[in-house]
């Protein structure tokens, strides 16, 4: 099971989150990256040092209730089906539209992908 996001994602969310809701780190260590738990008190290198995050962290980024610029509210619901997440915003009133994420075999990505669609819409 993916437990954090990989090195791409990382670079991409470095740009979005704040970089201390990040719980781990990429470090250059023997010609690859290895991911390092921020808090290690040995670390490898510090010279390439990219903030990753576990799924856990990327769940606290998201919020259940988010809000469009007009007040309505959406609700974060999380599906998972046949072993492929997806998460969705949903409008219970059916206001606004959903916002939904493809579905994925790994938690990650699902989480990832909802995190670039509300920054997108300014909603993170």
């Amino acid at each position: 099971m993916k437990s954090y996001t990989d090195l791409e994602q990382s670079k991409k969310l470095a740009e979005i989150l704040p970089l201390e809701s990040a719980d781990n780190y990429y470090s250059w260590h023997d010609e690859r990256y290895y991911v390092v738990n921020k808090d290690c008190p040995y670390p490898y290198s510090l010279k390439a040092k990219i903030p990753c995050w576990s799924l856990a962290s990327l769940l606290e980024q998201l919020h259940y209730e988010v809000c469009d610029d007009d007040g309505y509210s959406t609700y974060l619901q999380i599906n998972k089906d046949d072993d492929m997440y997806q998460l969705e915003y949903t409008d219970p009133s059916e206001i606004l539209e959903s916002i939904e994420t493809d579905r994925y075999e790994h938690f990650v990505d699902a989480c990832y992908e909802m995190i670039l669609k509300l920054n997108e819409l300014k909603m993170l």
